[in-house]
């Protein structure tokens, strides 16, 4: 149910970004998500498709961008990425002592906004 707030928090980001770059609309928002955070892309979607709704983010595409978690062992200098089942000693010498590199990444990239047209004068 996190993932509201999260949605919540990038709606008002690209909206009050949008509104300062007077955008006529979000396009896309690009989003980096890493492999042990505890953000749901899919959730994050479902909100975004219901809370955007009438907003000048409506119709946005959001585009996220998944890092790999990157593991170093604190006992040989190994590094490591994790597969998809989960935490796993290294891989050089078994050892459990290890530590997060990258991984746990969340954020807001970027946002691609349709401009305004000017207004022709005769």
């Amino acid at each position: 149910m996190h993932e509201l707030v999260v949605t919540e928090n990038i709606l008002n980001i690209a909206t009050c970004h949008a509104n300062q770059a007077s955008a006529q609309r979000v396009t896309d928002i690009h989003i980096t998500l890493g492999q042990l955070s505890s953000i749901v892309d899919d959730s994050v979607q479902f909100y975004w498709d219901i809370i955007s709704k009438g907003t000048v983010c409506e119709g946005a595409i959001l585009r996220f961008n998944r890092i790999p978690a990157e593991m170093a062992c604190l006992s040989c200098g190994q590094q490591y990425y994790l597969d998809e089942a989960g935490l796993q000693p290294c891989p050089s010498c078994q050892s459990t002592q290890i530590k997060l590199i990258a991984g746990d990444e969340f954020w807001l990239d970027s946002i691609e906004i349709e401009q305004k047209q000017p207004l022709l004068e005769e």
